[in-house]
């Protein structure tokens, strides 16, 4: 297979016939008429990830979020920039295609980025029955304990939360990557939450004066909301993981594997 028919092999997977008239999800490096040796899956396609695609002989990178800088991965802006230039450099030497894989990964019914993260928290039989995969219901649990979970499946050194580490919760919302932004609509994760009925709601990114800021006051004002901030790599890393073990049946004889791109911090 070359890079195009893998391409639309999973496309069509995904999604059938549906294509998109406009889409992030674009060959970024390489050409669809190479033939693909390897494929890699990984949340991003950092230097450290092309670097370990090419050391296994994988030329064909399937990235979730851009590998230039911005959404759209624009390049005018970034031409002659050192970061830019180097990067290129090293995608250019070793030989590597680099697709990325995300509007098409989330119009899946359903989510494959969140049908990822709840396979790697097993939590398949806690999900509520609502339209979103977004909802579910536990076992009577301290937030502190929760987080230890998260922590523990999700490895992650340190979490961040708003709310009483020792308040008891149940019925937790999730909303992954971007998705507590609102996705357009500031008020969407509150709504949720206050609709729903949620104790905690787990998050990708946040803004701090929107759902942080809600959830913060509710906590002062003695009622029982949390918020625990995964950040957007720890929360749709996963969904790539587990992609590498649908995509093998799809690609026959070509060798597929999962690089764990990492969070993009340090905790000091």
């Amino acid at each position: 297979m070359n890079v195009q028919q893998v391409m639309e092999t999973v496309i069509q997977d995904s999604c059938g016939d549906q294509r998109l008239p406009s889409t992030g999800d674009v060959l970024v490096a390489g050409e669809a008429g190479m033939k693909v040796t390897g494929i890699v899956t990984t949340y991003m396609a950092t230097a450290d990830v092309i670097r370990q695609a090419h050391a296994i002989g994988a030329n064909l990178i399937i990235t979730h979020e851009p590998s230039f800088y911005t959404g759209a991965d624009q390049l005018d802006w970034v031409q002659q920039d050192p970061v830019y230039e180097a990067k290129r450099k090293l995608i250019e030497e070793c030989g590597m295609a680099i697709w990325r894989y995300h509007d098409y990964m989330h119009m899946a019914q359903p989510d494959r980025i969140y049908t990822g993260l709840i396979k790697e928290l097993g939590w398949e039989s806690r999900q509520v029955d609502y339209p979103y995969p977004w909802i579910y219901e536990m076992d009577s649990l301290k937030l502190r304990d929760l987080a230890e979970e998260l922590k523990q499946k999700l490895h992650m050194d340190v979490i961040q939360i708003v709310g009483n580490p020792d308040m008891t919760c149940s019925r937790i919302g999730i909303l992954v990557g971007g998705g507590s932004l609102g996705l357009g609509k500031e008020s969407m994760p509150m709504e949720l939450m206050r609709e729903q009925n949620l104790d905690v709601m787990i998050c990708g990114e946040i803004t701090e004066w929107t759902l942080c800021a809600y959830v913060n006051d509710a906590a002062m004002l003695g009622l029982n909301k949390a918020m625990l901030i995964i950040g957007h790599e720890r929360s749709e890393e996963w969904g790539m993981k587990h992609m590498a073990d649908w995509l093998q049946p799809l690609v026959g004889e070509i060798p597929v594997h999962f690089l764990d791109a990492k969070e993009p911090f340090l905790y000091l």
